[in-house]
């Protein structure tokens, strides 16, 4: 009887752990291939992680609310498991009581691949009983906090435990002078410290920690999980890239007239509604076939063009979030193309049936604030990514024209246009030169063109 590992998949270039909400299968359970074993989360979008197997799930190796690394194993399949091996045990299927040692015991090894970063058994964590997940660990041994150091970091997580927030938020307190250097020990030479001692060290944050007061009156809402995740990304966003944003406008009047001739046509011989959406794709993916850069990450010291032009779409929820599906090899579709492609993921992302591979791997990423009115906006990165176009409200105003016969004023369709970069890759130059470009893509739009 051979043993499978299920493990976290890969939901996206920039998603690096998922939270699980819920197990829909318990261990002693007979699983079939591709079915529903768990329910995930992140901060893009909910899905369910189907087995890999057919067999019986013989071990849980994380617990609901739990934050784990894609990649990382989380629950174990035997396969090839007989009829009456089906139903096995009570004893040998559920995962051990909590006086005994804890079902997230196993945490520590869940990554074999990964790099090493000196995990400590449980027991060997100072001494007492905390535990800490391999991405903390990680991310402890990549800003040099020592486990000593870990040890003093209250924690927000589920009994306890220190998240990855906690921990990015003591690096960022450390970086700013707010905790001192003095305590910082070598992770190999950790000191045993009593259990005492460690709630002494905690009780000046608690005392510190003020209630906050409102006057007038006021509604207290909770963020709902989602929201918090994606002002998680926002912020590690503007942290991780300098943003500069560029602006420019453009006459739109010719587009604006072609699309509202040939809707109803379109529509009737497509079966498909023509929006603003996928003729301002069309004009993005053309600038980027001429500035490729545009469409590129940062590893480190290496910058990677992205030769597939994969462009996402931020859509609204009915929550009020926002969500980014991913239109895959955009310069491969025509305008039909990109119309199905620009209704069908909206479609599903208002039904919530997005799944994680529509809204992985975006290079480029379009916004629409003028769905909701505004003339213009500074739109925020979506990290890997290095830039991010936002068109604004197309409102009539009288403009002073050029004309064979002199200048006039006429009324036009107009529209702001923003860009928001990352100035390590992309300097003010080409910022600006793509951000016209993209705007006389659409003011030389062929009045008279078939679709």
């Amino acid at each position: 009887m051979a043993t499978v590992d299920l493990v976290m998949p890969k939901m996206g270039e920039s998603i690096m752990e998922a939270t699980i909400l819920k197990w829909h299968k318990q261990p002693g359970d007979a699983v079939k291939m591709d079915e529903t074993v768990l329910e995930i989360a992140t901060d893009k979008v909910d899905s369910e992680v189907p087995s890999t197997a057919e067999g019986v799930l013989d071990e849980l190796l994380f617990a609901v609310n739990d934050v784990v690394p894609v990649g990382a194993i989380i629950a174990r399949i035997k396969t090839g498991a007989s009829e009456e091996n089906k139903n096995p045990a009570p004893q040998t299927a559920q995962p051990q009581p909590a006086a005994d040692k804890t079902v997230s015991e196993p945490k520590a090894d869940v990554q074999p691949d990964r790099p090493e970063v000196n995990q400590p058994s449980k027991n060997e964590n100072t001494g007492g009983n905390k535990f800490y997940s391999p991405l903390v660990l990680n991310i402890a041994a990549q800003e040099g906090v020592s486990l000593s150091e870990l040890e003093k970091i209250p924690g927000t997580g589920n009994e306890g435990r220190v998240t990855k927030r906690d921990i990015l938020q003591y690096v960022s307190d450390k970086r700013n002078g707010k905790i001192g250097s003095a305590t910082q020990t070598s992770s190999n030479n950790i000191p045993q410290q009593p259990t005492p001692q460690r709630d002494e060290q905690r009780m000046p944050a608690a005392v510190n920690e003020k209630p906050v007061s409102y006057s007038g009156n006021v509604e207290i809402m909770e963020m709902d999980r989602m929201r918090r995740l994606i002002a998680d990304h926002m912020v590690r966003s503007k942290h991780t890239s300098p943003h500069v944003t560029s602006f420019t406008e453009a006459d739109v009047t010719n587009l604006v007239l072609w699309r509202n001739k040939v809707k109803s046509e379109f529509e009737k011989r497509e079966g498909t509604k023509i929006t603003f959406t996928p003729l301002f794709i069309e004009a993005i993916v053309k600038c980027i076939k001429r500035f490729p850069l545009i469409n590129s990450s940062l590893d480190g010291n290496n910058i990677i063009v992205k030769k597939d032009i994969n462009i996402g779409m931020a859509t609204a929820l009915p929550t009020g979030n926002l969500i980014v599906p991913v239109i895959r090899n955009a310069d491969g579709l025509n305008l039909v193309g990109l119309s199905k492609k620009v209704n069908g993921l909206a479609d599903a992302a208002r039904n919530n049936k997005l799944k994680p591979e529509d809204i992985a791997d975006g290079t480029f990423t379009l916004t629409n604030v003028g769905t909701f009115g505004s003339l213009m906006g500074t739109p925020i990165i979506n990290q890997p990514q290095v830039a991010i176009l936002a068109v604004g409200a197309i409102k009539k105003r009288p403009v002073v024209i050029e004309t064979p016969n002199g200048d006039s004023i006429a009324i036009r369709h107009m529209m702001y246009l923003s860009m928001s970069y990352d100035h390590r890759i992309v300097d003010g130059s080409l910022g600006a030169t793509f951000l016209t470009a993209v705007a006389n893509e659409l003011e030389n739009f062929k009045a008279d063109r078939d679709f």
